[in-house]
């Protein structure tokens, strides 16, 4: 019975933190599968993130979810990092091993894949090209997702030139660095475009990409989830190309990570979207 179960406290750290659903998804799946536990916001400043993670065994969580700014920075903090971690470069979930170590893990490709699927439209890996827009710790998630699904060719590029080189660099043949200023030339003939920058996210000033060249059979993806519809989801959706927004990503990495800490792997039902979309 649930009540025989130990408690198991989970959190998401970051800095800010406050206006991050995960609270609202992971106690939502805590409750559906009748465990004892919570989930909660742990608000944690860059330079206090190693203290904060040390702390995690003593406080007895069983780990943690991060976002920005702490997806790279942890890596060197963590006492092992899964092998799609290392490849990616950024871990977004934390688990606390029985003797008290941690465990870095990224289930953002998962959740970034799973969301395209899901999107409705008729993309599939094999269709084309796609562009990636930016060159952090999602951009190096998204990569590795769609190199790992089949697609043949990724376009990245970036306000920071040399950081587009080097991700590029980093990851191979398949990838190809294209310089910020011929990112509008860059859309013509792709299958994909994904925005993984925080451009287009309440208080952000829109993504400066023109999409005259992008092939209305695109779909175009946003890793952003506040707002639902940004700038550049409007202006596809409004020439007719498919779209989807970060909501998807959001629920979906969030699945393994459950799993991980909480021994149950949860669904993205109807009632779990019908709550979380309510909060905007």
């Amino acid at each position: 019975m649930a009540n025989d179960q130990p408690y198991r406290l989970a959190g998401v750290m970051g800095w800010p933190v406050a206006h991050s659903r995960s609270p609202i998804i992971h106690n939502h799946w805590i409750a559906e599968h009748g465990l004892r536990g919570a989930y909660v916001l742990l608000p944690v400043q860059p330079e206090k993130l190693e203290q904060a993670l040390r702390a995690l065994p003593v406080l007895g969580i069983a780990g943690c979810n991060l976002t920005i700014p702490h997806k790279v920075d942890a890596m060197n903090i963590v006492d092992h990092v899964d092998a799609l971690g290392q490849r990616i470069g950024a871990v977004n979930t934390i688990v606390v091993n029985a003797d008290g170590s941690l465990s870095g893990r990224n289930t953002d490709a998962f959740g970034f894949i799973q969301s395209l699927y899901e999107a409705g439209s008729s993309w599939k890996p094999a269709d084309g090209p796609a562009c990636v827009v930016g060159a952090g710790g999602a951009a190096r998630a998204v990569i590795v997702g769609l190199l790992d699904e089949g697609v043949p060719d990724i376009r990245l590029t970036n306000r920071s030139d040399h950081k587009a080189v080097d991700m590029a660099q980093e990851f191979g043949p398949r990838v190809t660095a294209v310089a910020w200023s011929e990112r509008h030339d860059a859309l013509a003939g792709t299958a994909l475009l994904v925005n993984t920058t925080n451009q287009g996210m309440h208080g952000q000033p829109a993504l400066d990409l023109r999409l005259d060249a992008l092939p209305v059979s695109a779909l175009v993806s946003d890793i952003v989830y506040v707002p639902l519809e940004t700038p550049l989801l409007a202006a596809a959706a409004a020439r007719g190309n498919p779209t989807v927004n970060g909501l998807g990503m959001l629920l979906h990495q969030a699945r393994p990570a459950f799993e991980a800490w909480f021994g149950q792997l949860p669904s993205v039902s109807p009632a779990l979207l019908h709550k979380v979309l309510a909060t905007f």
